[in-house]
């Protein structure tokens, strides 16, 4: 029986070549489907198309609904076809879409761009963490999930630090060449999720260990709904994970989205020296991501979460009191903390879920509520913005979060007490 997350990890032994092989194709593949070239200037790219301030934030609000609204459909799509399957057609998706802008330099074709973003981003969010997790643990090699999560988040972000100070350079030289670089990165994508191997099927069948394969149409997607959401509930320690991972999801976007411009001009920083900054907090998460066993051979993956969302909201509230200076080393402490949580966490959801064919259908799930979440935060802090209450607004986030994590615990321990496994996985 494979150890509680309650317990502290074990070190890992050697990965067979056929693991360590998917292991860089999945390394591959989501630094290539997340390399976004335009990234730091598609707002000045929209603009010089003729787009509006209106028009582009228009655009971006229907880009988070769609996004919301699409998961569920494509993590059944992803239990239906296959995990590998819908991370193909993502990245195909995501080729295509690449390529709008520079065929239809628009409000309609941007606005076409980023939907066609929000379905292959979808179909992609809950697949790609399913396949991994399930080619692992089926290949014996569960011990090495938690580091490959970790190795390939902390890559990408690596892979943005070399290539996004270049963008500028290169749309002077081409004006398109920011979507074009990307539609050629999301080609390689498929590249690699086509050379993925297939999931092996105990006894011939092609559905995974669990329940029988979700139905095709309407009834099958509402089936497939019900039996998620009957995992949901079997699982007692899921659903207070989840809860639990909306804390780092929901502070790293709204610090990173929302916050950090204000914050740094509440601090007298030069706009100039804004990308410097994001910067470096870039290195500090993709060092934390590519170091998740140095705080799991410290702390059970459950406690590990807890103490660096606590970490998260404190450094946020600290830079309530601090200068611009001892700011910016409160966000780089926050960035490396979300390194290290991020694939810490991914696990602790993914050993929750039972043997199941829904796994691509509860990630999506929980994307779901993290956005949601996302979504009712950024009302508030637009209001305290508006109330130019910006260090209320760090303290009360820091006090709500603690909060939420104290409740997660003792739900967490009230089904530990009640005679209930511990949530368990496989872990180096």
């Amino acid at each position: 029986m494979s150890p509680s997350l309650l317990t502290r990890p074990r070190r890992s032994v050697s990965a067979p070549p056929a693991v360590r092989r998917v292991v860089r194709l999945n390394n591959g593949f989501q630094l290539l489907f997340n390399l976004l070239w335009w990234m730091p200037v598609f707002y000045e790219y929209q603009r010089q198309a003729g787009l509006t301030d209106g028009q582009i934030f228009g655009i971006q609000s229907v880009y988070y609904v769609a996004f919301c609204l699409l998961e569920i459909p494509t993590g059944f799509i992803a239990d239906r076809i296959g995990q590998r399957t819908c991370l193909q057609l993502g990245a195909a998706v995501m080729t295509v879409a690449n390529l709008l802008p520079v065929a239809w330099p628009s409000a309609a074709g941007f606005l076409l761009h980023f939907l066609a973003i929000a379905a292959a981003r979808s179909l992609v969010s809950g697949a790609s963490s399913a396949y991994l997790y399930e080619y692992l643990h089926a290949n014996g090699a569960g011990d090495h999930y938690v580091q490959a999560e970790g190795t390939a988040r902390a890559l990408g972000l690596w892979a943005k630090i070399a290539c996004w100070p270049l963008v500028g350079v290169l749309m002077g030289l081409q004006h398109q060449a920011p979507y074009l670089l990307t539609a050629v990165c999301t080609l390689g994508s498929l590249a690699c999720a086509t050379a993925l191997p297939a999931l092996a099927a105990p006894d011939g069948d092609a559905v995974r260990p669990g329940a029988r394969r979700p139905e095709a149409g309407g009834a099958g997607f509402l089936d497939s709904a019900r039996h998620a959401l009957s995992v949901l509930r079997t699982s007692k320690a899921l659903g207070p994970l989840m809860v639990q991972g909306v804390a780092i999801f929901t502070l790293a976007r709204i610090c990173q989205v929302n916050l950090f411009q204000p914050l740094l001009l509440a601090k007298a920083v030069p706009v100039a020296d804004h990308g410097a900054v994001l910067s470096a907090m870039t290195v500090a998460e993709a060092i934390g991501s590519a170091r998740p066993g140095w705080i799991r051979a410290r702390l059970s993956d459950t406690a590990a979460v807890t103490v660096l969302s606590v970490v998260m909201a404190v450094s946020l509230a600290a830079t309530s009191l601090s200068g611009a200076v001892v700011t910016i080393g409160w966000l780089c402490l926050f960035a490396a903390a979300t390194g290290l949580a991020y694939p810490v966490q991914r696990n602790l959801i993914n050993a929750a879920i039972p043997p199941t064919p829904y796994r691509a259908t509860l990630l999506s799930l929980e994307s779901i509520i993290d956005r949601g979440v996302c979504a009712l935060v950024a009302l508030a802090v637009g209001a305290y913005l508006a109330a130019d209450r910006l260090d209320a607004l760090l303290v009360h986030s820091a006090i709500g979060t603690c909060v939420l994590l104290g409740g997660v615990a003792v739900v967490l321990r009230l089904v530990r007490s009640h005679g209930r496994p511990a949530v368990t996985a496989d872990q180096p």
